[in-house]
């Protein structure tokens, strides 16, 4: 029988973590709707400003990076004429970037340009339309220049894969940059930990996993560090009695095909994570497994086997856990 719980301990959790932690603390609940799910956040001895702070935030990243949005600065951006330069936001340009190194990094898996086949398979704005497949890979047909960014061919920029992450990011570095250093944030169940509760206690996070599939509970130590996790129950429709997840191959433009049930991805910048663990998901258990530990990300991948499942650990969330 496999063990009922995991606990995971970032390798680099110091006694430097507690110092300064006042046990008086109180710590504020936070929460809200964004990005067509929820935030939420406890800080420790938070402002009474701080909940308008996280909101002004999320509406900023909206504002650019929503595609739901049709004067979002990426719909803006998706409605150009191929070949036209826009100078993007600061922030969306960092989202852009960072996409396309992953897109790079991945072999494509992630890929940042897949709006018009998330569209096409009515996970998007516009769900039924798009072209599924206007440039192979996507992501190649985005060029940058500085500031600047243009579609070379018809293709659309999709966030949803990255947006949540750097959101949880976004609001972290607000949250250090007034002193506040003791909080856990969570955006649509990826999740940001920092310093350690009033009680000398890290923030203790139980990783997202399938419904109905036993498996032993991840209990992490999110103490400077995020975890994300991808999964085919998240967001997905059944067509034809076959599960569809909302995860696209962009090397197919379908929906995943393989019994990856879910992946979660432990790392330092939330935005990373987000992204790893969609990249890791759409690659499967043998090519993501293998990526993972080549570039040493501490993931836990869960296949379905039937009605059973099967874990699997890379070598640097492996050496996290306790005992």
């Amino acid at each position: 029988m496999p063990p009922a719980l995991r606990i995971a301990i970032p390798p680099d959790l110091s006694p430097d973590s507690f110092k300064g932690r006042n046990r008086a603390g109180r710590i504020a609940d936070l929460g809200g709707p964004t990005m067509g799910t929820s935030w939420s956040a406890r800080i420790v001895d938070a402002p009474a400003d701080c909940a308008a702070l996280i909101e002004t935030i999320l509406a900023r990243i909206i504002a650019q990076m929503s595609n739901w949005e049709a004067d979002s600065d990426i719909s803006r951006f998706n409605r150009l004429p191929p070949g036209q330069w826009m100078t993007l936001p600061d922030e969306m340009m960092t989202v852009l970037r960072a996409g396309l190194d992953m897109a790079r990094l991945s072999g494509g898996a992630f890929d940042p340009a897949i709006g018009h086949m998330v569209a096409h398979w009515g996970f998007g704005p516009g769900s039924g339309a798009g072209t599924p497949a206007a440039a192979s890979p996507p992501w190649q047909a985005i060029e940058v220049d500085g500031s600047r960014a243009r579609r070379l061919a018809d293709v659309t920029l999709d966030f949803s894969g990255i947006a949540k992450g750097h959101a949880v990011d976004a609001v972290a570095q607000a949250l250090k940059a007034r002193s506040l250093h003791h909080f856990l944030i969570e955006i649509g169940g990826e999740l940001h930990g920092a310093g350690v509760r009033p009680d000398l206690q890290p923030w203790w996070v139980d990783a997202d996993s399938p419904p109905g599939l036993s498996i032993p509970t991840l209990r992490i130590a999110l103490c400077g560090l995020s975890v994300a996790t991808s999964g085919d129950y998240r967001r997905f429709r059944m067509e034809g009695g076959q599960r569809l997840s909302h995860s696209i191959d962009p090397a197919t433009g379908a929906p995943i095909a393989h019994d990856v049930a879910a992946v979660t991805v432990l790392h330092e910048s939330a935005m990373l994570a987000d992204a790893w663990a969609t990249a890791v998901t759409v690659l499967g258990h043998d090519r993501g497994m293998a990526l993972a530990t080549r570039h040493g990300l501490a993931i836990r991948l869960v296949r379905r086997e039937g009605d059973r499942a099967r874990e699997y650990m890379t070598p640097a969330l492996a050496a996290m856990l306790d005992g």
